[in-house]
């Protein structure tokens, strides 16, 4: 699941808000069948909702007193972008009772409701984002689609007729309190939760019955190319068995063309044949009987030439003359039989030329026939190949009706579900526009919380980038800092260094000090042998012992002796003092007996008896 950008669920809520409050104040006006005013309660929460819609996404603007967010800033520009709003933006300046600009930008919001005008306004504010721009963030809601959705649907609210007094109301502080509490704000956010929760439902369910329509519809686009490519095969195996079964008509044609033409070509062969032979052998025994004739003649011209001689004498001239005409007309019948025989041999050459032209034919039919044979087999086999494709897919037609049968079912259940789903989001809408109906008063006292919840939480976010700054300050300072430290880290080497001199240095002045040290007791055991022999002198002397009427004032606090305040003598060095400034006994080298002394030598003895202490 994709995160949800905030500020896209603060729109579709704003734009789901607009919605309602629009509806509901056009069908409420409607049903009122009056002008409106400004107690009317849709037209209230309108308002509140319109305020909440024009300050989503509004940039925080920056002065030397405190940070300011109104939408009088984008209102005011209407002004330059439709020149019939200078009206309302002169007379919202006019008013005497507004002091901020909050104010002004809600009585501009009741005068462009009341000119039935707010949807061409805030059409010609929303085209200029440019413009917009400097107001508002990129992801605002005026920036967006929302934005313009909204613009459209304010279209409707041209049907109503509003009478609003905006000089006597408090435009300034209206709708600024906080008065609702935690639990209320609790309802609200269960309230759309539950809404949004039925949205994705009913979304989920939209989709699954899309889904369910689309594949249905792939399966029918799926099923009908089926269809048509069964129909386009079925064509192409009529048209094949067509083409098979005039190939077989023609073939048996041909066949019985050639068969009936061998036959007649063997039956003219045959009787070409015959008349051959019988012409052959009349031939023959004409010939034979030529040549028969020839011999007999031959021996008939040698008996006649044997005989010529002896019966020359007695045969006359005529009878060789019929001779000799027989012989030419023998002669002659000879050519003619050679002529015949050569005709003959023509005949024949040219029978044996037809019969070599006609096995030919014959030759060239029968590849004809195996030719036609072999397409016949081909086609018989395409003819079984395209009965195994029909009859598969005639398998995948009963397949797509099954599977087509089964997603009708399962569409029939979904619509089922689908509308027991619509008929439980029927009577859920029922449910939540009653629960709407009667949490509408709840809402719009909600809203002016919300106003003062979102001023806060702008107020924090502007806090929070303020904060943010100084972070990148600080971060800049760090920056600084760490360049420091290692400035310092340089400096702690060079200060070891130094550190470590200082030690020698100060073993060198440790001896020193403790030479002096000893020097010092050395000395202060001489001086104070010295004072000891100076006192013991003023002792054997005799002290300056002071007078009394010399002395009006304690030497040492300077306050004047009375009967309260009386004298007294330090026996160290005979000056008067008071009680309080001589209420100090020791013992003195002249009186081995504690005696009075005064504060200073009391402390001047101290201290040199501590001194003389090892």
């Amino acid at each position: 699941m994709a995160v949800k950008d905030p500020t896209a669920v603060e729109r579709a809520n704003l734009l789901n808000m607009a919605k309602l409050s629009i509806k509901g104040l056009i069908e409420s006006a409607l049903s009122f069948g009056r002008t409106l005013d400004s107690d009317y309660p849709p037209l209230q929460q309108f308002f509140v909702v319109m305020e909440h819609c024009l300050k989503h996404g509004l940039k925080v603007k920056k002065s030397f007193l405190s940070y300011n967010k109104t939408i009088w800033g984008p209102l005011e520009l209407v002004e330059k972008l439709y020149p019939e709003a200078e009206e309302i933006a002169a007379s919202v300046r006019d008013l005497p009772g507004l002091k901020t600009p909050l104010g002004r930008a809600r009585a501009w919001l009741r005068l462009a409701l009341m000119q039935k005008k707010m949807a061409d306004y805030l059409r010609y504010l929303i085209i200029q984002r440019d413009l917009l721009s400097e107001f508002y963030e990129y992801h605002a809601l005026m920036m967006e689609e929302e934005g313009a959705v909204i613009v459209g649907l304010l279209v409707g609210l041209n049907v109503i007729d509003a009478n609003l007094c905006v000089k006597g109301e408090d435009l300034d502080s209206q709708n600024e309190e906080d008065i609702g509490g935690k639990e209320r704000n609790v309802q609200i956010a269960a309230i759309l939760d539950q809404k949004n929760y039925v949205e994705e439902l009913n979304r989920q369910l939209n989709s699954t019955v899309s889904s369910l329509h689309a594949r249905v519809d792939s399966l029918e686009k799926s099923n009908t190319k089926l269809i048509e490519e069964l129909a386009i095969a079925k064509n192409n195996i009529i048209k094949l068995q067509e083409e098979n079964h005039q190939l077989r008509s023609e073939n048996t044609l041909i066949l019985m063309k050639t068969q009936h033409h061998i036959e007649v070509t063997k039956v003219d062969v045959d009787a070409e044949l015959q008349t051959y032979k019988h012409s052959r052998q009349g031939l023959d025994e004409m010939y034979n009987e030529a040549r028969r004739q020839l011999r007999e003649e031959s021996q008939l011209r040698q008996k006649v030439e044997i005989c010529g001689g002896e019966r020359s004498s007695t045969v006359g001239p005529a009878v060789s003359y019929d001779r000799e005409n027989e012989l030419m007309v023998q002669v002659s019948m000879k050519h003619e039989i050679e002529l015949a025989m050569k005709l003959l041999e023509k005949d024949i050459h040219e029978k044996q030329d037809t019969l070599i032209g006609l096995r030919q034919q014959l030759d060239e039919v029968k590849a004809i026939n195996i030719e036609m044979y072999q397409k016949l087999q081909v086609s018989e086999d395409a003819m079984k190949e395209k009965n195994e494709i029909i009859g598969r897919l005639e398998d995948k037609t009963n397949q797509i009706t099954a599977t087509m049968k089964q997603l009708e079912q399962r569409l029939q259940q979904a619509e089922k579900v689908q509308m027991e789903a619509e008929n439980e989001d029927e009577k859920f809408k029922q449910e939540c526009i009653s629960k709407s109906e009667s949490l509408q008063k709840e809402i719009s006292q909600k809203e002016k919380q919300l106003v003062q919840l979102e001023t806060d939480l702008k107020i924090e976010k502007e806090w929070r980038q303020t904060l943010e700054d100084d972070l990148q300050r600080e971060k800049a300072t760090s920056f600084h800092l760490r360049v420091e430290t290692q400035q310092i880290i340089c400096l702690k080497k060079e200060f070891l260094k130094l550190q470590d001199k200082n030690r020698q240095l100060k073993k060198m002045c440790h001896d020193q000090e403790e030479a002096l040290q000893e020097l010092a007791c050395k000395l202060s055991e001489s001086k104070l042998k010295i004072e000891d022999i100076k006192e013991a002198n003023k002792a054997l002397q005799g002290q300056v012992w002071l007078k009394d009427k010399e002395a009006t004032h304690c030497k040492l606090c300077e306050k004047e002796f009375s009967l309260s305040k009386r004298k007294h003598h330090c026996r160290n060095c005979g000056e008067i003092f008071c009680n309080a400034c001589s209420d100090n006994e020791l013992p003195l080298p002249s009186s081995p007996k504690p005696v009075r002394v005064c504060d200073s030598c009391h402390a001047f003895l101290i201290q040199r008896c501590s001194s003389n202490m090892p």
